[in-house]
């Protein structure tokens, strides 16, 4: 029986087998491998009790020792850094052909933009459900809060992908200076933040930390930053070095992740401890490069790594919402206890939580998995589109990240009929119809453009 999966299974397949030789295989198994360490690190840190009503918080806040183990599943800087090479790579093919930076932001935001929309307009809707159904106002806010933890993530990357034309010009000009002079930017706001007392400053470093791992995949993909290991190693053992004085005899948090009630955070903003984490795993991924391309060589891993990027943003979009389900399935109904948090039992419960999480994820991703593998219409590569067509683009990406920045900071809580802020959602979804609007519009000029005379 030709069922779905397996049709998309063959799919995979071919796919795998279509693959230009050319093309760097280990960018491709480093975000496969980061998306399964964010998934399964967000799905164990969690803590769920049920007493009458769902109750959620971060197993890092109630047992201090799995802290270090966020310098293990805190791969977030390895998105940053091979989606600064997939994106150096793919501005300079484009611009080769004659294309400009407008409908390269077209092209590239497309794939993020569609599922994030599909996720939003599930969540908004079946929080409107809920609502009118007489849920608990709070409830949903709760849900809708967690299900949407991955937006923080996007804020960011979104962010470095729009400004991936000049930070690249800035990169050929200048190369590793650009993010040795973003580090030390971010060292500023460190300072400001713990020396002065003036956090507000620190607030850049949101911008500056992933940009300067961003650029650190630039200069891997033209070679500044060479993939062997005798240039890895040293960069893997600095870095790694560099950590370790910062968190145990500095001021930095051992803990990668955030935690409520710490005056000082890895992540929120980031800090000089994330930046050297982030070196310690560049130079991981440059010294395991060419042993990891020889493996990848096999049809059979290769085709899993496929299978896995083609709804990379589908699984980390909606992994929160498989965790929010499986915690309404199991917990409610007794049929997973809720032991302390760190004990021996709690640790043996993490399998069957991981199991049903997996399965239920699955379902999802069957689900909307199309949405993220179908593209909308989007000008053709090499297209230019124009300095009007750019001055749309740039209003419709200000509405789509003013959007998920407002979705991301409102925390847990009835925000609105959604449970998420009102003006948020509707700054994103007439942002993302913007820019709908600017790759339809686009790709029929340049159509018109290159069609025949007469």
């Amino acid at each position: 029986m030709d069922v779905p999966p397996m049709r998309a299974l063959r799919e995979m397949r071919r796919l795998a087998e279509r693959t230009p030789t050319h093309r760097d295989r280990h960018v491709d198994l480093l975000r496969a491998i980061a998306i399964t360490a964010v998934v399964a690190g967000h799905w164990l840190a969690m803590h769920v009790t049920y007493d009458g009503s769902l109750r959620g918080g971060s197993v890092l806040e109630l047992v201090p020792w799995t802290r270090p183990l966020t310098w293990l599943f805190q791969v977030m800087p390895v998105f940053f850094l091979v989606g600064g090479y997939a994106n150096a790579a793919s501005l300079t093919a484009h611009r080769d052909r004659g294309g400009d930076a407008t409908t390269w932001t077209l092209r590239r935001t497309d794939r993020l933009v569609r599922p994030t929309t599909a996720l939003l307009a599930v969540l908004t809707g079946t929080a409107l459900l809920a609502r009118v159904s007489g849920a608990d106002p709070r409830l949903i806010g709760m849900g809708v809060w967690v299900a949407g933890i991955p937006l923080w993530f996007l804020v960011a990357y979104l962010a470095v992908v729009v400004l991936t034309p000049p930070m690249h010009a800035l990169h050929r000009r200048y190369g590793l200076a650009v993010p040795i002079v973003l580090a030390v930017l971010v060292g500023v706001g460190d300072v400001a933040t713990l020396a002065l007392g003036v956090p507000v400053v620190g607030q850049a470093n949101f911008l500056f930390a992933w940009l300067s791992v961003h650029q650190l995949g630039f200069a891997w993909q033209d070679g500044r930053l060479p993939a062997r290991w005798s240039v890895g190693l040293p960069l893997a053992f600095l870095g790694l070095a560099v950590l370790v004085v910062l968190t145990v005899v500095g001021p930095y948090p051992i803990s990668m992740v955030g935690l409520t009630g710490e005056e000082v955070q890895n992540t929120s903003p980031p800090t000089l401890a994330l930046l050297a984490l982030a070196t310690a795993q560049t130079g991981l991924a440059l010294s395991v490069h060419d042993p990891a391309c020889r493996w990848l060589r096999r049809l059979r891993p290769w085709t899993v790594v496929v299978a896995v990027n083609s709804v990379v943003m589908t699984l980390f979009l909606w992994h929160m919402t498989a965790a929010v389900l499986g915690a309404m399935a199991l917990y409610p109904t007794g049929l997973l206890p809720a032991p302390p948090p760190g004990s021996p039992t709690w640790v043996l419960l993490r399998l069957p939580w991981l199991i049903v999480l997996t399965l239920i994820l699955g379902v999802l991703v069957m689900v909307f998995g199309p949405v993220e593998r179908r593209a909308g219409p989007s000008p053709a590569p090499g297209a230019a589109a124009g300095a009007m067509a750019g001055v749309v683009t740039l209003l419709g990406m200000a509405g789509v990240l003013g959007g998920l920045l407002g979705v991301a900071m409102a925390g847990p809580g009835d925000h609105g009929p959604a449970g998420l802020p009102t003006m948020a959602l509707i700054g994103y979804f007439a942002g993302a119809a913007v820019l709908r609007f600017a790759r339809s519009f686009a790709a029929a000029r340049h159509l018109y453009a290159s069609a025949p005379p007469g």
